[in-house]
């Protein structure tokens, strides 16, 4: 089922295998058509314990992947590979199979303090293909997306609409380690954005941040209440 509202549409549906599908083509799509256009394209994936199902899907997916760059819409600032390091989850099941031939650039978290993680990975990035053509993000029970945690440190920078910053560090009560994340002006450039989540608890949470929430409180509201680029909200219970 389809049900846009205003700048956000709905796509629900009857469980996680057909969502997984779903978002895929759609991702596959429009990387294609970003190839076919200009030969070369950019996709921005979430970690989390979401999208390995979804990634699985992606990862075989018929498409010119030696042309895609792959990047992280966040990183927890911790060792590659740690078993919380989002990197780990995209090489063990995104870049595999035919998407094992993609170029991906992950955040630099070997550096002294956040900043200097934060500084280093915008250079990083400075050869990704910008912007985006798709960036996937997903939404924790607290309302954050990307590591745009509530009442975060740095959480007024990264949604600035204004500011200048591709990449902010961010520290937060409930983020655990210190994160990098891209800036809410720069996932909201992404050609095509989608907000995956699933299960009853975080639909519960979509529709407070729909309805009104505070910013501060439930960050993912500044994604969903903004009149510039419409947001596909992918769920299933």
């Amino acid at each position: 089922m389809t049900e846009k509202t205003g700048i956000v549409e709905r796509h629900d549906y009857p469980d996680r295998e057909a969502l997984a599908i779903a978002l895929a083509a759609g991702i596959a799509a429009k990387l294609a058509g970003a190839i076919a256009e200009r030969g070369e394209a950019s996709l921005a994936v979430s970690g989390g314990s979401t999208p390995g199902k979804l990634f699985r899907v992606l990862s075989q997916t018929a498409i010119q992947w030696d042309r895609v760059t792959v990047i992280l819409v966040d990183e927890r600032i911790c060792p590659p590979d740690s078993d919380r390091a989002n990197q780990k989850l995209v090489r063990e099941t995104l870049l595999q199979g035919r998407a094992g031939q993609a170029h991906f650039v992950p955040f630099e978290t070997g550096l002294e303090t956040p900043e200097e993680n934060a500084g280093r990975s915008d250079e990083l990035f400075s050869g990704v293909p910008w912007p985006l053509d798709v960036a996937v993000l997903g939404m924790g029970t607290d309302g954050h997306t990307a590591s745009f945690f509530p009442h975060g440190d740095r959480l007024a920078d990264a949604l600035d609409p204004d500011g200048e910053d591709r990449v902010v560090p961010m520290q937060a009560a409930g983020a655990g380690e210190a994160r990098l994340t891209l800036t809410l002006p720069v996932v909201l450039d992404a050609r095509f954005l989608a907000l995956h989540i699933e299960g009853d608890e975080k639909r519960g949470v979509l529709d407070t941040a729909i309805a009104g929430a505070d910013r501060n409180s439930v960050p993912v509201r500044a994604v969903l209440q903004q009149d510039k680029t419409p947001v596909h909200v992918f769920w299933a219970p």
